[in-house]
């Protein structure tokens, strides 16, 4: 598949999970794609089995987010596809949380997504794509993942607008809200092997599919809504949870 030949392409948070993914499958769809991350190694290694630019970034400081923008202008001056995946979980009762905690995840999942978003629209091409990584909690309510929860709604609350005020320069703006995926960040977020199988198995029968997402299933969702056969989709969420929120 060649449907985005001639597009240049950039993945926050590229170097694992979904942002990997995605930026493999955009590449094979003919896009030349830039991705970022927090850790050079990380970023350097997976840039080197893409075949993709690699940049560090940390999409939790405004400063990196600005100097990024200014990397990438200077590279290729402009993009068409934005992908802001980069994000953190960590869960907390709304009773314990703690501020460091709070912010955190705010300074990534949310700040740090919507400044990304500010800072790279004057690099879009007209007619370019805007993809927001949300999440299908965003509209769930389960204990323990308010400020998650609650920097996803913020996000697709973005999403809607920004469509409202990129649709002048047909920009489209779009989200996907994954379910369970098999990723990394809950191992990141200090899950044991125990819990995850847990967690599974607790997830499984919640889903009527009976199945956890793929990385790469998300990954194919952002270049469909990337290509021109989603022209005319903006200010949609797209929720990737095999009926999960459903019940």
């Amino acid at each position: 598949m060649d449907t985005l030949t001639g597009k240049i392409a950039l993945v926050t948070g590229g170097n694992s999970g979904i942002g990997y993914a995605t930026a493999k499958e955009l590449k094979r769809q003919g896009a030349q794609v830039i991705i970022t991350g927090r850790r050079k190694t990380a970023v350097d290694q997976a840039a080197a089995e893409l075949g993709v630019t690699g940049i560090v970034a940390d999409q939790g400081q405004l400063a990196a987010v600005e100097k990024l923008a200014a990397a990438v202008q200077e590279l290729y001056q402009t993009i068409d596809i934005l992908f802001i995946n980069a994000g953190i979980l960590e869960g907390a009762s709304i009773e314990q949380a703690t501020e460091d905690v709070f912010d955190r995840v705010m300074n990534v999942n949310f700040k740090g997504a919507y400044f990304t978003l500010s800072r790279f629209i004057p690099l879009l091409n007209d007619g370019g794509s805007v993809v927001f990584l949300s999440s299908n909690t965003a509209s769930m309510d389960g204990a323990n993942s308010s400020i998650y929860s609650s920097s996803k709604a913020a996000l697709n609350a973005v999403m809607r607008i920004a469509a409202v005020e990129l649709a002048s320069r047909q920009i489209r703006v779009n989200s996907v809200s994954p379910g369970p995926t098999q990723t990394e960040i809950l191992t990141k977020a200090g899950y044991s092997s125990e819990q995850l199988k847990q967690l599974d198995q607790w997830m499984l029968d919640r889903i009527p599919l009976k199945q956890i997402g793929k990385a790469e299933d998300v990954g194919k969702m952002v270049a469909y809504f990337s290509s021109d056969a989603a022209r005319f989709i903006t200010g949609a969420e797209l929720i990737m949870d095999g009926g999960m929120s459903l019940k």
